[in-house]
């Protein structure tokens, strides 16, 4: 008897053991939400729209998207996009990433904009699909306020830097008898690191978007840099979507227009650009 009790035993401590595991196993699949979440577990409705649409950004990008002081995001393009997104009935998550990886992220379902400071190119057009342009730009040439650089042939022979993949970058390979010219074309992740770059000395130019070199330099002092009036031309930011996105798309651009007639376009814009 004794034994037939200690058997019983042993499998009902077996089974208890199963559905532990079992439990265990269940839990592990479970998908929680956040910036790993696969995106498509959000985007139908019963109408086939979106219901959250995530939006891809350089988070250091000031002040098209940036993180302030307290480590929110915060910028023009985060203030257009929240103010969007309430107008096309869709919640917006904001998603940090490679923006040297910004067509690939977008086009493999990782985001579904990308919307910070993006330059409307022929070469990106091939990639992308943009919205109507929402804001100029110019890549201008920036250098320390002692600098003997004045004009674009100065270049010669100096060292200069950029933001890889950037608009900077294109308007750099577009003259390339220019950029031939330089001594060195240093890369970096982000507009800041190439900024620490010119200031350490080690770089004596820097290319990069006006709008993202006007804020910095009031930050950090305007008297302490040196904008050249050569520039490497003009441009206009846009939003990218995915080719077959179209109804997101025109759902943009339709919200871009009411908020220009209404005047909430010009309120955010005086928020972050007062002075212009």
């Amino acid at each position: 008897m004794k034994k037939i009790k200690t058997t019983k035993l042993l499998t009902l401590l077996l089974l208890v053991a199963t559905l532990i595991i079992g439990c265990s196993n269940n839990e592990s699949e479970t998908i929680i939400g956040g910036a790993d979440a696969p995106t498509d577990t959000n985007v139908s409705s019963s109408t086939g729209e979106k219901t959250e649409i995530v939006m891809g950004l350089d988070d250091t990008f000031a002040p098209m998207g940036f993180r302030d002081d307290n480590g929110e995001l915060v910028g023009f393009d985060v203030d257009l996009a929240n103010e969007v997104a309430k107008r096309i009935g869709v919640a917006i998550k904001f998603q940090p990433i490679d923006w040297s990886m910004k067509e690939t992220e977008l086009n493999a379902g990782n985001i579904d904009l990308i919307w910070n400071g993006y330059t409307i190119t022929p070469e990106r057009q091939e990639k992308v699909a943009f919205t109507k342009p929402y804001l100029e730009n110019s890549q201008i040439i920036v250098t320390l306020a002692d600098s003997s650089i004045n004009t674009k042939e100065d270049l010669s022979g100096k060292t200069v830097c950029v933001q890889a993949e950037s608009s900077a970058l294109d308007a750099i390979n577009a003259e390339p008898d220019v950029a031939a010219s330089f001594k060195d074309l240093f890369e970096f992740s982000t507009n800041n690191e190439a900024f620490n770059d010119l200031e350490s000395g080690r770089s004596q130019a820097l290319v990069v978007d006006e709008v993202l070199a006007r804020y910095y330099m009031k930050q950090k002092g305007e008297e302490n840099y040196k904008v050249l009036e050569d520039d490497f031309g003009d441009e206009e930011y846009g939003i990218g979507v995915r080719k077959d996105d179209t109804e997101l798309l025109e759902n943009i651009d339709k919200a871009f227009d009411e908020m220009r007639n209404d005047g909430t376009y010009d309120e955010i814009y005086a928020k972050w650009f007062s002075e212009n």
